[in-house]
């Protein structure tokens, strides 16, 4: 790599270390509020900034529009990469998370969505560190659409749809990725103030009200309190699993309302496929946990619900143990890690354009066995799939799950049982929190060994960048010119 080609690449660090380092600011006023000290944020803010001005001093600001796909790939990794070590500074500052190892897990775990933590006593930290805690969820979030929708494509990089609406077989909208970007982000905005305006009105105090939101829209789960949403009303639960499917949903859709295309937006197949799954899951599960456990019938609906949507959602809250349920209860939530939710939304997992399609193609080899000679062609969204994409959607899927047993082998060796292990590194690839095990909703991640830490941070990334983003850095392939 030559000293022009990095030069490139740091036009668009130096707009994210700026955009980053601007962002530690939002804490300050928390700090001055609950009477704490806000030099974390304060140094933080400086260097950051200070950095991401030198990065842009060296750049290439001529030829930054020459960054090609093979450079594009590994500048959104190495972009992630150092944006989730800056956010680690208040952290390190304030001395709240004095372990190097876990305070890449807790930051990896925030910017990726992930919303798993080693933290086990939440509510000990100062209120600034955990609203910049809760902030990386967000920012998180809105860094997909900002970097992939917006800056990339306007280097007239090609490609990029991998990492935002993260499904290159998902309905595409128009071509002005700029104007696309402006307007995704505006919802992401309104989803956010709306939430948090509902949650006011549900008795939290904005503090806990914009915490919870970012959580629940970036699809992240951080919360400030031990016990996560399950102190809370009834009211506030059912806003938060509604907003927690609202946000799985394809931000393809919501595009289309805004646009005034309604019936585009009413047409696509993976968000109608996503709906039912929910109510399917959660009528299913409510019926387990009404029939079997000692609660009510809207109790039992409330937590079917609740989990449900946290976990398709892949946002992590918890209202219940699901691992208290009967077994055939929380295997369903097991399963729904995987699936995650929308293309073109914050969620992880495979995504449901991916297994809807995946399902197509099996009705598909059944009626092809029923009749041979049928011509029978894949359709999704109105259109027939071509076998290219439809022979890379199978590969994911199977990349997906060779990635999920290489890590849970890896993770059994550093000395965690196969079931918290399993479950630990799918909540990782599908950015969903709590896992299985001693990893469970009322468990954290603290008990890890530091190896396993490791790998499981990297495995947030690999799946928050959909695997091939990453794996591709490690094949001698990509390197060769």
């Amino acid at each position: 790599m030559t000293w022009q080609s990095l030069k490139k690449y740091f036009y668009v660090l130096s707009l994210v270390l700026v955009i980053e380092g601007l962002s530690f600011l939002l804490c300050v006023p928390f700090a001055w509020y609950y009477h704490e000290t806000a030099v974390p944020f304060y140094l933080s803010s400086l260097m950051t900034v200070a950095g991401g001005v030198m990065l842009y001093l060296l750049s290439d600001k001529k030829h930054n529009d020459s960054i090609n796909r093979h450079e594009g790939y590994f500048l959104v990794v190495i972009t992630w990469v150092i944006f989730i070590l800056i956010g680690t500074i208040p952290f390190v500052l304030s001395n709240t998370i004095p372990s190097f190892i876990d305070n890449i897990f807790e930051t990896t775990s925030g910017f990726t969505t992930a919303g798993s933590s080693i933290l086990t006593d939440i509510e000990a930290l100062p209120k600034s560190i955990l609203f910049w805690r809760s902030m990386t969820h967000w920012l998180g979030g809105v860094g997909i659409i900002v970097l992939v929708v917006v800056v990339l494509p306007s280097m007239n990089t090609k490609g990029f749809s991998l990492f935002t609406f993260e499904s290159s077989l998902h309905e595409k909208i128009v071509p002005r990725f700029r104007s696309i970007g402006k307007r995704v982000i505006l919802i992401y905005f309104v989803l956010s103030a709306s939430l948090t305006l509902l949650l006011l009105a549900g008795g939290m105090n904005l503090f806990e009200s914009l915490c919870h939101s970012f959580g629940t829209i970036a699809t992240g789960g951080f919360s400030p309190k031990n016990d996560s949403i399950a102190g809370y009303s009834p009211y506030i639960q059912y806003v938060m699993a509604v907003f927690m499917v609202l946000s799985g949903i394809n931000y393809a859709y919501y595009y289309y309302l805004f646009i005034g295309k309604t019936k585009s937006a009413f047409q696509l197949d993976e968000v109608k496929f996503f709906i039912k799954v929910v109510v399917i899951s959660t009528f299913v599960v409510f019926l387990i946990v009404y029939m079997n456990m000692d609660k009510g019938a809207e109790l039992s609906f409330r937590e079917a619900f609740f989990q449900v949507a946290s976990v398709i959602s892949c946002t992590g809250f918890a209202t219940a143990d699901y691992l208290a349920w009967p077994m055939t209860g929380w295997l369903i939530l097991f399963l729904l890690m995987f699936a995650g939710g929308c293309s073109g939304s914050t969620s992880g997992g495979i995504k449901m354009s991916r297994i809807l399609i995946m399902f197509r193609n099996l009705s598909m080899i059944f009626k092809k066995a029923v009749n041979p000679n049928a011509v029978l062609l894949v359709r999704y969204n109105g259109k027939s799939i071509d076998d290219n994409s439809n022979n890379t959607l199978m590969v994911f899927v199977v990349v997906f799950v060779l990635v999920f047993i290489a890590g849970t082998i890896s993770l059994f060796f550093t000395g965690v049982d196969l079931e918290t292990s399993a479950g630990s590194v799918v909540s990782a690839m599908s950015s969903v929190g709590p896992g299985l095990g001693t990893t469970g909703p009322v468990s954290n991640f603290a008990h890890i060994p530091d190896a396993g830490k490791l790998i499981l941070s990297a495995i947030m990334l690999i799946g928050r960048l959909e695997i091939y983003a990453v794996l591709l850095l490690f094949t001698p392939a990509f390197w060769k010119k």
